[in-house]
């Protein structure tokens, strides 16, 4: 449905030029969605797909694995959708304290995210309520080091943004003033809380992504920010026990669509195209991350299998190999930690794995070696290499 303009237009000077600020009107929208026939099929699809991701924390075994792989994941692809070329192999990397390949301020960005999208799903456990407090809290992490840092973490912007373009004049779009953030941002918080519309969570968060967008409510990091207000949502209503599913997958590989479909909402109303994107998008990732959990489990069982019939050293192997299960790159000295093997017997057992192929050596040093178990970081980086 067509609505027309989402909102209004406030005409200021600012640098010696007259500016268009886009005010959004408060949701949820009016004339009410339309979310029968074919749109609602598709949101029982998102929502039975969500379901099954959301039971990998039941029926596969160690489901920590997949959270700590799949956390990662989404913060990698995020961060490459606002141009950054870190890649998984790059943030694991880094976390091991060994330098990656792309410029320090790639990964650090990468990294922030994973630290901001923990803090806020913690404070949420701990009953603290999905609220535009939180919304700054997680956004003083995301910005704590690295590009961005100067961008005032935390606070919402007391000077004009815009989006595309070298001024705000010539921008693409041009987000509300800065006098009318708080109010803006006050009004999408009653909303996330509001009990006088019956939408459901998914359609919730759809609304309050793009939302959020509009309003730009930082100097920095909005779009992060934006993704990661969408998993907090769908965590915090119970949609999801864990943080499993990486959207931001289905956002990079349909880039040029995504910000089409912004714009089209602010300039024609049309939310019902949006959130048919945005449930496929659902739909294909969660039923996506489900299938690849399947492949990881049937590569350690394969793996596991090849490593028992390796003879003496097979005790060792085996414990290494479940090392590497939760950190496909690892050093000798971590391993010796996860397991308790000493430090020859954890080399002898990386020895057999490296013989069968299951783990290669990244380092070519003599000390402090890292490894990498290749057939899991091949899974996992699917879709994650640079823009």
């Amino acid at each position: 449905m067509k609505r027309g303009l989402t909102g209004r237009f406030e005409i200021f000077r600012a640098g010696g030029e007259t500016v268009r600020a886009f005010v959004p009107d408060p949701l949820p929208p009016e004339p009410p969605l339309v979310l029968d026939g074919e749109r609602q099929i598709l949101l029982e699809r998102a929502l039975l797909a969500l379901g099954r991701l959301d039971s990998i924390a039941t029926l596969l075994p160690d489901p920590h694995l997949f959270l700590y792989a799949y956390v990662r994941k989404e913060a990698v692809l995020s961060s490459q959708i606002e141009g950054t070329q870190s890649s998984l192999s790059d943030l694991l990397l880094f976390e091991l304290e060994e330098a990656p390949g792309v410029p320090m301020d790639d990964v650090v960005e990468v990294s922030n995210y994973v630290g901001a999208l923990e803090h806020g799903l913690e404070r949420l456990k701990g009953g603290f309520p999905l609220s535009n407090r939180l919304i700054r809290e997680v956004h003083a992490k995301l910005l704590s080091r690295g590009r961005g840092s100067d961008k005032l973490p935390g606070e919402f912007r007391r000077s004009q943004n815009w989006i595309g373009g070298t001024r705000p004049g010539k921008a693409h779009f041009v987000p509300p003033p800065p006098h009318a953030v708080a109010e803006c941002m006050g009004q999408l918080e009653r909303f996330l809380h509001g009990d006088d519309t019956a939408l459901p969570v998914l359609v919730k968060a759809a609304l309050a992504h793009v939302q959020f967008e509009t309003i730009h409510p930082f100097l920095d990091g909005n779009g992060r920010m934006g993704r990661l207000l969408i998993t907090l949502i769908l965590c915090d209503a119970g949609i999801l026990t864990q943080p499993l599913l990486y959207l931001s997958l289905f956002f990079k590989q349909n880039r040029a669509e995504y910000y089409r479909l912004l714009d089209q909402v602010r300039s024609e109303g049309d939310w019902e195209a949006w959130l048919d994107f945005f449930l496929e998008g659902v739909q294909t990732t969660a039923a996506g991350a489900v299938t690849t959990a399947q492949r990881l489990v049937e590569l350690f069982n394969a793996d596991a299998g090849l490593i028992q019939g390796s003879g003496r050293a097979a005790g060792s192997a085996l414990r290494v190999h479940a090392a590497l299960r939760e950190r496909p790159l690892i050093s000798v000295k971590e391993i010796c930690q996860r397991t308790g093997l000493s430090f020859p017997a954890a080399t002898t057992g990386m020895n057999v794995l490296l013989k069968l192929g299951v783990a290669r050596e990244l380092t070519g040093k003599r000390r402090n070696r890292v490894f990498a178990y290749d057939g899991y970081l091949r899974v996992l980086a699917e879709g994650t290499e640079p823009l």
